[in-house]
This record gives C-alpha cells, structure tokens and sequence, in this order.
C-alpha cells in the first residue's frame, strides 16, 4: 500500500485502509456530483443524507433506545470537560468525579475553574494510575458521576462500567468507543473525540439522553448547548461536514466487519498478543495492573532508558511508527485502535521478541 507504515499512534490514530480508499475514490467528485464533501454546504440535501446515515448507523451499532439522541460537535473531548457541567449541574447539585488519570484530571481541572461543586469520590493516584478503582460512594447531591473509560497515557481501561445508583453516568469515551458493546442506558451521557476510532481530529460525537439534553440552561454558551445543537440536529452553525463523512464510512466499516461484538473479539485477541509476550518476559515491564488493562493502548517498560529509545528507532526502521510512550511517563505504548489490523499487531510482537534476543 504504497510505502504505508503500521501506525500504533495515540492519536490521530489509524483509519481503516478501506475507509481512505473510499474517501480517495470520492475526494474530487463525491458520488459523481463535481464536488468533494469538504466543499458542499451542510444545508444540501446530499450531506443532508450523510449526516442522517451516520446517525442511523451509530443507532444500529450501538442499539442506542428511542430516548437518545446523536450530537455532532466540534472541539474535542476537551470542550466536553466544561459542556457536561455547565449543561448538567442544577441549582444545589454538585459533580462526582474517578479519577484515573491525566484525561479525567483535565476534566475535573476544567469543572473547578468553572467554581462548580464537584467532588473526587475514587482516584488511582496513589499508584501512578496503574489501576482503576473499585471502591466509592456517589454524594447525595450528586448531579452526574463522570468517568474516562480508557486512559491513553498510562493504559487502564475500566473492565465493567459502574452503577450510578440512579445519578446520570457520564463518561468520556474517546479512545475506546467502538472498541466492543455497551449497554448504553447505564449511561446519560457519552462524549468521544472522533479521532481514535471514529473519525479524524476535529469531529466530536455526543450520546445524550433526551431528558438530560432538555434540561440545559438557557444561559449557558450556544455553541455548547446540547439542548440547541441537539435540537436543530447538529446544523445550528457549519458542522465538521468531513469528519461526519468519514465517521459514516468508519461506522459501515464497523458494520460491514461483524458489529461490535466482532469487533471486541478481534481487539482482546490483539492486546493478548502483546500481553502475554509481557507476562512472560523479564525484559519487558507491564505498568498496569491486569484487571485494568486496557485493549485499545498497552505500555510497558523496558530495562532502561536508552533500550526504550533503541526500540522506538529500530520499530520506525521496520515501518512502525508511534509506539514512544507519552512525555508525560515515558516507556512505550501501542495503540492498537480497532483500524490497527491482527497483522501489525503480529508484526510488532515478532519485533518485540526479536528485539529481545538481540538486546536482553
């Protein structure tokens, strides 16, 4: 495929190869009508039909019931961290937060600075957020418990969602939506940036319960209202028409591969790849508790410093690219998003283990 490498970035992640020939074919003149999707206006009937399509699908993929609506936005996983109090919290209520890392520390940064009330009822802090935490108890006044369900920088995934004792459960979802099925009435709310595994940077995806999207105050930002963008079906102002195109043809992909129950299997059969070559070496190092680790990003460890760098210029050597570990914590990581194939998976841990013998 013309000189592609396999691509283990955190994000902006791997597309499916099938989806970007799509997007080529169509890039120039989409379905014969002279013009790209980046170029028509998100008022015609044609991309009327696109944004429509990828509402339905996202409907059908994720069996979301009658009462949830599909909100396109735009500024990331980030924006959402102020969005979801300022549209969520009632007069008297406060915010529940679990930390378990660097994403979720950013959203309860993001509700402070707001001088919303908000409390950290569970946090993985005390051991580097190397596991995700099992015990807590949701206040009285709770307006929302917010979780992240996959952290990319230190590789922990919750296994099974909690229960919220009736409060709403919000979770940032953004780099393991898709990855296997939800039960999507646990949840009020789910937000995920687009580009892990839906789409490219710039494309925000919300799953709102209606009650909850009613309920949005009326003197809050337009641009973050879900009750505004929700009920003029994402088309208040200019949506980011490309990055909804290429989420439809993510969500057909998705479809087209078996659902997301084939999906989870195909992605717990790649991290077990990886996992079992660090349960049974000692020359690499998982950094996560096993009941917390995570399908979509593993990191481990390495004897020191200047191995790790070695590995990441000998896997670019070999055409793989991403696998340096977040600034932040170092080691390695491999992000292995559901567009990452069982073959570079197997290309990677054929390196490891060659890695290994050449370096142990």
């Amino acid at each position: 495929m013309e000189n592609r490498v396999y691509n283990f970035n955190a994000g902006p992640a791997a597309l499916p190869v099938s989806v970007l020939k799509e997007v080529r074919e169509d890039l120039l003149s989409y379905k014969g009508e002279g013009l790209s999707v980046m170029e028509m206006s998100h008022r015609s009937k044609t991309f009327d039909s696109i944004i429509k399509e990828a509402e339905q699908l996202t409907r059908e993929l994720f069996a979301l019931p009658q009462n949830y609506r599909v909100i396109y936005m735009q500024g990331g996983a980030s924006l959402q961290f102020a969005a979801v109090p300022l549209n969520l919290l009632g007069e008297g209520q406060s915010a529940d937060y679990i930390n378990t890392g660097s994403w979720s520390t950013k959203a309860i940064q993001e509700v402070e600075k707001l001088g919303k009330q908000y409390t950290v009822i569970a946090s993985s802090e005390d051991k580097n957020f190397s596991y995700i935490p099992g015990n807590f108890q949701i206040t009285d006044n709770a307006g929302y418990l917010h979780i992240t369900s996959n952290n990319t920088i230190f590789g922990t995934q919750w296994p099974q969602f909690p229960e919220s004792a009736g409060v709403p459960l919000v979770c940032d979802m953004s780099s393991d939506i898709g990855c296997r099925p939800l039960d999507i009435s646990k949840f009020g709310l789910i937000y995920a940036g687009a580009q892990k595994n839906m789409g490219p940077s710039g494309l925000t995806i919300v799953i709102i319960r209606e009650d909850l999207m009613a309920g949005s105050p009326a003197n809050i930002p337009t641009l973050i209202s879900y009750k505004i963008i929700g009920g003029k079906e994402s088309l208040y102002n200019t949506p980011p028409t490309f990055g909804i195109y290429i989420n439809k043809l993510i969500l057909q992909w998705l479809k087209n591969m078996g659902g997301l129950e084939k999906m989870e299997k195909i992605n717990r059969e790649k991290a077990a790849l990886i996992y079992d070559i660090l349960d049974t070496s000692d020359f690499y190092r998982g950094t996560v508790e096993k009941e917390s680790r995570s399908m979509m990003n593993v990191t481990f460890r390495l004897p020191a410093e200047d191995l790790e760098k070695k590995f990441v210029e000998k896997a670019i050597e070999n055409g793989m690219i991403g696998l340096k570990g977040h600034r932040s914590v170092g080691g390695i990581r491999a992000s292995i998003y559901n567009a990452v194939s069982l073959d570079a998976v197997r290309t990677l841990t054929d390196f490891m283990q060659e890695f290994e013998r050449s370096n142990g």
